[in-house]
């Protein structure tokens, strides 16, 4: 009887090795005459754990990690088919403290298995039996907002798509994900794609779409070949193909195109800058038709909606922050990886309960969230719960669920400067807050490290950054004062001052 070994196929797993430990599995197999049947699955998300191989074992499914490739014999001689003890046996995954911990809901099929093996289509099966009126008033009682970082109720964007009258509507989905520390659309595309394409189908449904698009980052070419793969299976099952169709198109490498404007002229063929609104892309979107634009975590939540209630989803989060998020954790930490949790949890719950602290053993000092333009968090907002109201009113962002942990060696100073020197470089360059603003922000900060006539630099770099909160056209710059302002703010040593005159400026 052949026993099944997982081994993942996941990029991050594949740049520690994973081809290598699956081919070297296979041969130590053959040499010693035992059957073998390599599933190569997506990743369960805990990164620092990859290459993460599993075995189907009497006593369930038994996890082994991180596997090198001269691990392999060893485990072998251990008899880690039959699930037996090794120095990097790790008993079942599902029974880890960092898994126990989750609540998984989107990413609960990631990992198991074969990304592309045959599915149910549950979800849209429900969908199937509902009117498109009902389908919509689903997602609008689940309380779904929009996982890319502007939580806005995805219910209301899609009832305003399904109201306004047009012979041809879209719905798009923005996978450019580009932010620093976030990695779940990536995990998904490679782990799951089926369960984006039934989000985007109940979308369709939904809204009276005959056409959808998902905008992939270039920079995901594991994703993007396990997509295409998807896309055509899912037209084999005719879930595509019969009235409602996806295309994947791949950005050019641009960080703006993750805004839904400018996303929606990259798609039209025209070089990615950012409309001004209105008209909103939900009554004139793409190619001038109302578009529903979603990102690939909030499309992904919808199946789990329909299939199972949106009383069922309301159930986990807290306040108007409903569901689970997965959250992404990076940077100089023990630990990372993709932690789907309820809403309601806390940064020092995160970072240090799951995360295990830094990876260097030294004392965190910032811990950025919301991706390249979030702020910094010090340790006396570390006690926040995580949801999108408590943080919006303390000036932070949940953003993406990108989490960033730095120790207390980082210069914060020089991460400020970071901030203001990616907006000058990935500005489309429409509008005069960001493009100039972020150059000139480089040149401040400068000036304020340089102790270049420091208190009027420090009120120059404050007025800035209003200017550019007010005046941009998009979050590119209004969101790039929050990192800056909050290294300022809350580690003014870091830029040559003291509390007392951080504060006066």
């Amino acid at each position: 009887m052949s026993t099944i070994v997982y081994v993942p196929r996941d990029a991050a797993a594949l740049a520690a090795g994973a081809d290598a430990v699956a081919a070297a599995i296979e041969r130590v197999a053959a040499a010693r005459n035992a059957e073998v049947t390599i599933v190569r699955n997506g990743s369960r998300g805990l990164l620092w754990l990859e290459p993460l191989v599993e075995v189907q074992s009497e006593h369930g499914r038994i996890g082994y990690g991180p596997v090198a490739l001269d691990d392999v014999p060893s485990l072998f001689a251990a008899g880690f088919l039959k699930g037996d003890p090794h120095p990097l046996c790790l008993g079942p995954v599902e029974e880890l403290p960092q898994f126990r911990l989750q609540q998984r809901l989107t990413f609960a099929r990631c990992g198991l298995g074969d990304p592309l093996a045959p599915m149910a289509w549950r979800g849209l099966q429900e969908a199937r039996k509902l009117s498109p009126e009902a389908i919509v008033q689903q997602v609008l009682d689940s309380g779904l907002r929009g996982r890319g970082g502007a939580a806005f109720p995805a219910g209301i964007k899609w009832r305003t798509v399904a109201a306004t009258p047009s012979k041809q509507k879209y719905v798009v989905c923005n996978a450019d994900e580009g932010d620093s520390g976030t990695f779940a659309d990536r995990m998904l595309l490679e782990g799951d794609p089926f369960l984006l394409i039934e989000g985007l189908a109940i979308a369709a449904l939904a809204v009276g779409a005959s056409k959808g698009f998902v905008y992939i980052r270039s920079e995901y070419p594991h994703a993007i070949a396990t997509f295409e793969a998807a896309l055509a299976e899912a037209r084999k099952a005719g879930v595509l193909g019969q009235g409602f169709d996806i295309e994947a198109r791949v950005g050019g490498g641009s960080y703006v195109c993750g805004e839904e404007t400018a996303m929606l002229e990259s798609l039209e063929g025209k070089r990615g800058i950012v409309r001004a609104k209105p008209p909103l892309p939900a009554i004139s979107g793409l190619f001038g038709q109302p578009t529903v634009i979603n990102n690939v975590l909030t499309f992904a939540a919808v199946p789990t909606i329909l299939e199972r209630g949106a009383d069922f989803y309301q159930h986990f989060g807290t306040g108007r922050s409903r569901g689970t998020l997965p959250f992404q954790l990076a940077g100089n930490v023990k630990q990372g990886g993709l932690f789907e949790l309820p809403f309601g949890l806390t940064l020092r719950e995160v970072v240090f309960d799951i995360g295990g602290g830094t990876a260097s053993g030294r004392p965190v000092k910032a811990i950025q969230v919301g991706g390249p333009l979030g702020a910094y968090v010090p340790e006396s907002q570390w006690d926040l719960p995580l949801d999108y109201d408590a943080y919006t009113a303390q000036g932070l962002v949940l953003g993406h669920g990108g989490i960033v942990v730095h120790d207390d060696t980082a210069d914060m100073a020089q991460l400020a400067r970071f901030a203001m020197e990616f907006c000058a470089v990935e500005s489309c360059g429409k509008c005069t807050p960001c493009r100039i603003g972020s150059t000139r922000g480089v040149e401040v900060i400068d000036r304020i490290v340089a102790n270049h006539n420091r208190p009027q630099q420090v009120r120059l770099l404050r007025d800035l950054c209003d200017t550019m909160v007010h005046g941009s056209l998009c979050a590119m710059g209004g969101m790039t004062p929050f990192p800056v302002l909050s290294a300022l703010d809350h580690y003014p040593q870091d830029f040559g001052l003291v509390d007392e005159s951080a504060k006066a400026a």
